[in-house]
């Protein structure tokens, strides 16, 4: 489970942090408190481009990536991950980077959660924005993106697990159409301390 909100938003940070996104089941999804507060003014949404993640963007990725884990909020991850596996398990038609003038501020990816038909309909995702990109609406667009790209290929199910803490990641989500399912007591331990995880999710209408 990850949710690199940086405010990844995917995604686990209340106070500035950066970036979230899905794991363990479904990982914290960390997003920026000004992501989900500030309103947008033309300038913060008119030039900027969400477009379909390209192999020459993981170096922007990475470090955005590995600022969202930084923060200690976002995931279970501790490291990032070789681009390799992270391609391997983010299937190319859900992975998203929003740009600005040429610079990559965050990005959104989703992978199946099982290989079983009964779950073909069914992604975990992950959202991130770079650390001092906040308040700009870009993790919402991140997500808007990938929610009509999921809808239009017939996925039914897009869901998550936030860290509790990550009370803006948990904000942007419920703007975006999601729901907490519940939460998941110490569910797994990073860096020796328990962690509960909010399990969230988004049904398509």
């Amino acid at each position: 489970m990850q949710t690199g909100f940086h405010a990844s938003t995917t995604d686990l940070d209340a106070p500035p942090s950066p970036p979230a996104s899905t794991g363990v089941d479904a990982e914290p999804s960390p997003a920026a408190p000004t992501d989900v507060d500030a309103p947008l003014t033309p300038s913060t949404t008119t030039d900027l481009e969400i477009r379909p993640f390209r192999d020459e963007d993981w170096p922007a990725v990475h470090a955005i990536y590995a600022q969202g884990i930084a923060t200690g909020d976002a995931t279970f991850e501790t490291e990032v991950p070789a681009f390799e596996r992270w391609s391997a398990t983010h299937p190319p038609a859900y992975r998203f980077v929003a740009g600005r003038a040429g610079e990559v501020t965050g990005w959104v990816a989703a992978s199946p959660v099982s290989d079983r038909c009964a779950y073909a309909g069914v992604l975990e995702h992950s959202v991130y924005v770079a650390a001092g990109m906040h308040g700009q609406g870009i993790g919402r667009r991140l997500l808007e993106t990938l929610i009509a790209h999921a809808d239009a290929t017939g996925i039914w199910t897009i869901q998550s697990g936030v860290f509790p803490e990550n009370v803006a990641s948990l904000e942007l989500h419920r703007r975006c159409g999601f729901r907490v399912v519940g939460t998941r007591e110490r569910l797994g331990q990073l860096k020796g301390t328990w962690r509960d995880v909010i399990l969230i999710e988004r049904r398509k209408p």
